[in-house]
């Protein structure tokens, strides 16, 4: 089946406002650029996202908290966007903090039909016990908070219970794609990217070499294109279009 689409807008046409999203990528590395602006233009608003990170204030997710498009993000870090740190404190965003390697299982475990699973990560601690903020009333007080969940003990050590995401559609990046939505991720750009496909109803890759089916050998195949349902191919400019989070150089002479 040939899962090409024209372009960006084509592909994100039927996501609608309050639809949960999973974005693939690691800060500004791996990042679907095309689909998020696509969906900047769509308009679309009060989105429930899951990534690691929303971007920064200026690229990525950030450029749709910027206009309020996110209503909530589940979230591992948010340290390099000021604005989601305003309009977290503000009471203008939910937030859900969730451990990284939790965070990571979730989306695997949505996308394998696992609906929850136990973990060491949190035993002990409000991730467990619930009272974590996730939204503020704008006053300083705490609008909503994190429910407590179970815990069971195996073998004589507690457990937290954790359950999977699954989102109406995921947005992520790929160095190669073939038409029937196989995908290969370059270098650290393999991170939350597979991840994320694998959680989406529908999943969305934007690619920066497309090939025909065949041209990728079986064993380099990092993500099946059963876990895909459209392919939006890139041009050498788009793919070419990378920022870099946090630039650090040296001083000369050192």
């Amino acid at each position: 089946m040939d899962k090409v689409v024209r372009s960006a807008a084509e592909a994100v046409a039927d996501i609608a406002d309050n639809a949960s999203l999973a974005v693939g990528g690691f800060g500004l590395c791996g990042i679907p650029s095309e689909l998020i602006k696509a969906l900047l233009d769509k308009g679309v608003t009060g989105l429930d996202v899951t990534s690691n990170n929303c971007g920064v204030d200026e690229w990525g997710l950030g450029l749709l908290l910027r206009e309020r498009r996110i209503a909530r993000m589940t979230s591992s870090y948010v340290g390099e966007n000021k604005e989601f740190a305003r309009q977290y404190l503000s009471g203008e965003l939910e937030v859900e903090l969730t451990p990284q390697g939790t965070l990571a299982e979730r989306l695997r475990a949505g996308g394998t039909g696992i609906p929850a699973f136990f973990t060491r990560t949190g035993v002990g601690t409000q991730v467990a016990d619930g009272g974590v903020p996730w939204k503020y009333d704008g006053d300083g007080g705490v609008a909503v908070a994190s429910p407590p969940k179970e815990v069971r003990e195996f073998d004589g050590l507690e457990y937290v219970m954790e359950r999977a995401i699954v989102t109406d559609f995921a947005l992520v990046r790929a160095w190669k794609g073939d038409r029937h939505g196989n995908l290969v991720f370059h270098a650290s750009a393999r991170n939350f990217n597979p991840l994320c496909a694998m959680a989406g109803r529908i999943s969305i890759a934007e690619v920066e070499h497309l090939v025909e089916p065949g041209e990728i050998e079986p064993d380099e195949v990092h993500l099946p294109g059963i876990f895909v349902q459209r392919v939006v191919p890139l041009t050498p400019e788009q793919a070419a279009d990378k920022r870099v989070e946090r630039r650090t150089v040296r001083q000369k002479g050192a």
